[in-house]
């Protein structure tokens, strides 16, 4: 894929309009993928991901990939997650879990065409540090087995620092983590005992500390907005004491109260979720407070600091996103271990069973745990390519698209560049014959720009229900 280099400055921030925010679909994808994981259907299976494979394994074994492994068990449950997860504190059951990562590992193996370097390794969740030190070493000891590590690949963990030492956190280093996602949503006692996880600041701070000693090389915090019993104003103590801790990066997430989907939400009294003006109160303040302090708004919902890979590769035009979010590693194969992981080979994506009792029989039986996938077709990749620019480069070059397509850009997106004449009208983008850029304002709102060239949406192939753009 061509990389678009567009200037970017640091001084540019986010324009907060709250009309323009309201006047627009409030939801939408937010494209980890496109095709978006709703379109993945029960006709892509083992077969079809062995196709891919074998042209994976056609190339040569020094290609670099991405391995994603899924950790499903949580001690406790989180009222608010929508994730897929086991509560329990049963570690056997990890014991259990690790035996059929490796028979997967090994059942993919033979296709993989040697072991190829890993510029990306994710392991996520679930709570990846429900394992005990052991348990990793032994997950790495297969990963090495598979695998090449590389000096400087980029290799992160999500971490819930209730349930981490220390000595657990040097630990991680010791085995290759670098990077670390480090869970936090709120301090406000209240809104942490609504939601059914209790933090203190002290044991997040022994975390992260540990995570600078073993010479991490980056610690992103998650946060979450719109959360029961938050207001604007407790949201700014929250702010405050997550700064005090120096991040690196900073992700602020919208809660989404969908307890008719989730249901663990259902333990959450509905009448304490803030409304919506309240809940653009607090957002618009934590934007604003960030870029303050000399966070870059890289997209959506993530900050960074002005030295950090992801708004350096931000400003050269070189910022990617896949799966995990935004990366700063070109594009490369994806492959996912795991119950429920998704990956992407090729042209193809493929997801594992999301039930574990599936994803173990299919082990069993001695078949790759596919459950559904996406093999793209032309237009899906062309399209794929532009939401990619838009996400991460907040610019297209409609000749580079020409080049592909073999059709004038204005004769295919026809439809979509009226829509974009429309967002132009609103402040959005800036448009003219050879391409668009996203505006500060409309960077607020890329996913909204990027959802004119979604094909499903547009033909309203999808029933999917999406988070908050916004």
């Amino acid at each position: 894929m061509k990389i678009i280099q567009i200037q970017n400055n640091h001084n540019t921030r986010p324009e907060f309009d709250r009309e323009l925010i309201a006047g627009l679909p409030s939801s939408g994808p937010r494209y980890t993928s496109y095709p978006t994981a709703d379109r993945f259907h029960g006709g892509f299976r083992e077969k079809e991901y062995l196709e891919a494979l074998h042209t994976l394994g056609a190339d040569a074994s020094d290609k670099p990939l991405s391995l994603y492994i899924h950790i499903p068990f949580c001690n406790t449950i989180c009222y608010y997650c929508g994730c897929n997860k086991i509560i329990t504190k049963d570690k056997g059951r990890a014991d259990a879990y690790i035996e059929y990562l490796e028979k997967e590992m090994k059942l993919l193996a033979p296709h993989l065409g040697g072991r190829h370097p890993l510029s990306q390794l994710h392991f996520g969740g679930g709570t990846p540090t429900f394992l005990s030190d052991n348990q990793l070493e032994r997950v790495f000891e297969m990963i090495r087995k598979y695998f090449q590590l590389i000096p400087n690949g980029e290799y992160s963990i999500e971490i819930d620092p209730r349930k981490v030492s220390r000595e657990t956190v040097l630990k991680l280093g010791k085995l290759g983590f670098n990077r670390m996602s480090v869970g936090i949503q709120d301090f406000d006692p209240k809104v942490q005992a609504a939601v059914n996880r209790i933090q203190s600041y002290e044991e997040t701070k022994e975390v992260i500390d540990a995570a600078r000693e073993a010479g991490f090389k980056s610690v992103s915090v998650d946060l979450i907005y719109g959360l029961p019993y938050q207001t604007s104003e407790s949201i700014k103590t929250t702010i405050d004491t997550v700064l005090s801790l120096d991040p690196d990066r900073l992700a602020l997430y919208h809660y989404a109260h969908l307890p008719h989907v989730f249901k663990p939400q259902r333990r959450i009294d509905t009448a304490a979720v803030p409304g919506s003006e309240e809940k653009l109160d607090m957002l618009q303040y934590c934007v604003e407070f960030l870029t303050e302090r000399g966070y870059v708004f890289i997209g959506m919902d993530h900050f960074a600091k002005p030295d950090d890979e992801l708004s350096t590769a931000l400003e050269k035009g070189l910022l990617q996103r896949n799966f995990q979010g935004y990366s700063t590693y070109a594009d490369c194969d994806l492959v996912a271990i795991g119950v429920s992981s998704i990956g992407k080979i090729g042209d193809t994506y493929s997801q594992n069973e999301r039930d574990i009792d599936a994803y173990y029989a299919a082990i069993d039986e001695g078949r790759l745990p596919v459950m559904r996938g996406y093999r793209l077709n032309r237009d899906d990749i062309l399209r794929r390519n532009i939401i990619q620019d838009l996400m991460c480069r907040f610019a297209l070059d409609y000749r580079f698209y020409e080049d592909i397509s073999g059709t004038p850009f204005d004769r295919y997106f026809k439809d979509e560049l009226a829509d974009l004449e429309k967002l132009a009208n609103l402040g959005l983008v800036s448009l003219n014959k050879q391409g668009l850029t996203v505006t500060p304002k409309g960077r607020f709102l890329i996913r909204n720009i990027a959802m004119v060239f979604d094909y499903h949406l547009r033909h309203k192939e999808t029933k999917a229900k999406y988070s908050q753009t916004v």
